[in-house]
């Protein structure tokens, strides 16, 4: 996988991080069956804007789900694990998918919050 630098604005803060690229079979595997501690933050892109859902069964930890149109955000949500069924209001053209991990601390207390940040 590819390492590519995303970056979003949310709540007037510029979020950026690292994430790789899914591609071929890993965006089919996603975060299935990683563990917490050695996740990585991923990015899937599409060649049109789409309203394509997302499952996080067999994901075994929390998740936050960015989805963007370009650069410009549509949609955010902490998904937990075993739902079957995750998608935005809005169509879009690239996903990140961040875990609530230490690894991805500072990012995600950004978004949900410190408080809300449990590892």
């Amino acid at each position: 996988m590819k390492q590519k630098r995303v970056s979003f604005i949310y709540k007037k803060k510029k979020i950026s991080l690292n994430a790789f690229e899914c591609v071929g079979n890993e965006r089919m595997r996603g975060l299935t069956f990683r563990r917490r501690k050695n996740a990585r933050a991923l990015l899937f892109e599409f060649d049109e804007l789409c309203r394509e859902p997302i499952h996080s069964i067999f994901v075994f930890f929390p998740f936050v789900g960015v989805w963007l149109d370009g650069k410009r955000l549509v949609g955010i949500k902490t998904v937990k694990s075993f739902l079957p069924f995750i998608r935005p209001k809005r169509p879009f053209d690239r996903l990140i998918e961040i875990p609530l991990s230490d690894k991805y601390k500072k990012e995600v207390a950004l978004i949900v919050g410190k408080e809300r940040f449990k590892n």
